[in-house]
């Protein structure tokens, strides 16, 4: 269980990105669209950093401009060393999908993030 997150352009298509290999579904070679399926197990990270009532969900419909200042102050607390598992829930592994999804929107501050 968890979180599929994606970043729109103007159409319901994710926008380009540089490939990336983050996340719980890797595709070979790397996915470069800005979709990444993120892990439930990060969730207590998320609602102490993001936001107490919505944890991630909070980006949902806001434009990535918009969400820069909150996700940098995430990054900021919770660091971005990762496990050697995607899985374990760990404050350095929750921060550096936000980092992904920071650079996605310094990428395309126009864009829309849609959480499911």
């Amino acid at each position: 269980m968890g979180w599929w997150i994606y970043l729109y352009g103007e159409g319901e298509e994710a926008l380009p990105v540089d490939p990336h290999y983050e996340g719980g579904v890797l595709a070979l070679g790397g996915m470069d669209k800005a979709e990444i399926s993120v892990t439930w197990n990060y969730s207590e990270y998320y609602f102490k950093h993001i936001d107490e009532e919505n944890g991630i969900r909070w980006l949902h419909e806001k434009k990535a401009k918009d969400t820069i200042v909150r996700l940098e102050n995430a990054i900021t607390a919770l660091g971005t060393e990762r496990s050697n598992n995607y899985w374990e829930s760990t404050p350095g592994n929750a921060g550096h999908i936000l980092q992904v999804l920071i650079n996605w929107a310094h990428q395309h501050p126009e864009g829309e993030w849609y959480v499911s």
